[in-house]
């Protein structure tokens, strides 16, 4: 045993300033592990909109963290997504673990290229050196399923589930965000794989009901959607229930803020419902991304079922209870249980009808509300996400699991 700091690698195409469920829950883990120990973030450089923004503290403790960033392509809403931009991070990923100073051990985040690539890089250096490196995989969800139900070619799928299988098999563990997660995991890399579920968290010193409202908020009850709209959350279902709630509400406001491959799909929509119904803006840093949730009437949240994520669970519903604001969640899946078993918002299935009647109902409501009941309603919504889902938990626990505490340094 030396005397010296572990030294722990993260290697992630996502992180801080960009809001998303990777970030929040990468940030804890980074936060937790500087605790104890030296921490490397290799990722990509920041979106051209948030390369001014400033970091937020990453080391509470005796450890330091240094983040190295690396330009890659992104597609045309400004996300890592796709064949080539995944490349344009994993190819100059290999050089970069090769030439960093020697970890104790990485944690990759996904896509399984990423994970491949870490596992042939650090078994060639562990092969120079004499020293391996383990990894840990961080399963955020399982991406060889996600592509087979969008209807890729069927030789695509295979390779990409051979990847995943690859990378999943390597890791010296698995960190899974769910259960369902877990299971897929051990089906793939088989029923003995080191598989440990740490549910995703939520920042509750960012996304809290205390603060300002975003300044460009609308003056009357609003709806937002905060966060990355793609295939598999299925955010148009919001976008055309609009439709009727303006028929009901004329003066509604449904802000989307964020990205995604669903962005053109919602434009489309915006273009055709009266102006001002539907407003889709950038990206923007997590402190943003609170206000705006914490002056809505209601955040909304879907998972588009029969796509391989009806196991997700997506963090936009515990920014938003950690902000005091309702859900209103369209789909399957544990969160959808939550919502309505804890009274945290409604939870209706994935069409639009009973999503317009949601979305009515919680703009009537937060116009009815009297600054007593919305304080006491915030309360309640908040307390419920520090007792089951705050992010330093999470952070904590899956630190254990990349870094035990009774760890042996080579």
């Amino acid at each position: 045993m030396t005397g010296r700091r572990p030294r722990v690698l993260l290697a992630t195409r996502i992180f801080v300033p960009e809001a998303a469920a990777a970030t929040f829950r990468l940030r804890a883990l980074v936060r937790s592990l500087a605790q104890r120990a030296d921490v490397a973030v290799v990722t990509a450089a920041a979106p051209p909109a948030l390369r001014e923004t400033a970091m937020p503290p990453l080391s509470p403790g005796p450890g330091r963290v240094c983040v190295s960033r690396w330009p890659v392509l992104r597609d045309a809403t400004g996300y890592v997504r796709g064949y080539l931009p995944y490349l344009s991070f994993d190819l100059p990923l290999a050089v970069r673990l090769l030439s960093a100073v020697r970890p104790d051990v990485v944690v990759v985040e996904p896509p399984p290229t990423t994970g491949a690539v870490a596992r042939v890089a650090l078994a060639v250096r562990g092969l120079l050196s004499r020293r391996p490196v383990p990894y840990v995989y961080y399963a955020a969800d399982v991406w060889s399923d996600a592509t087979a139900s969008t209807g890729a070619p069927a030789p695509v799928v295979t390779v990409m589930r051979w990847v995943e299988r690859f990378a999943l098999r390597g890791a010296r563990d698995v960190l899974a965000v769910s259960e369902g997660v877990a299971e897929r995991v051990r089906a793939l890399a088989g029923a003995a794989a080191p598989v440990t579920v740490v549910p995703n968290g939520v920042d509750t010193d960012v996304f809290t009901p205390g603060g300002q409202r975003h300044p460009d908020a609308p003056d009357t009850p609003y709806l937002v959607y905060a966060g990355t709209a793609s295939e598999w959350q299925g955010a148009e279902v919001f976008a055309e229930a609009m439709r009727e709630v303006v028929r009901e509400e004329p003066g509604a406001r449904l802000v989307f803020l964020g990205q995604g491959s669903s962005w053109p799909a919602l434009a489309r929509v915006r273009d055709e419902l009266p102006e001002g119904a539907v407003e889709l803006r950038p990206l923007a840093p997590a402190e943003q991304a609170a206000a705006w949730q914490r002056g809505a009437a209601a955040a909304l949240v879907s998972v588009k079922p029969g796509v391989g994520y009806d196991f997700a669970y997506p963090t936009k519903v515990l920014a938003a209870l950690a902000c005091g604001t309702p859900v209103v969640f369209a789909g399957p899946g544990p969160a959808a249980l939550d919502v309505a078993e804890h009274d945290l918002g409604e939870a209706v299935g994935y069409d639009v009808t009973p999503v317009a009647r949601a979305m009515v109902a919680a703009l009537r409501r937060a116009g009815e509300q009297t600054p007593q009941q919305r304080a006491e309603r915030a309360r309640h919504l908040a307390g419920w996400v520090h007792e089951h889902r705050s992010l330093a938990a999470t952070g904590r626990d899956a630190a254990q699991v990349v870094l035990p505490a009774d760890a042996a340094l080579p």
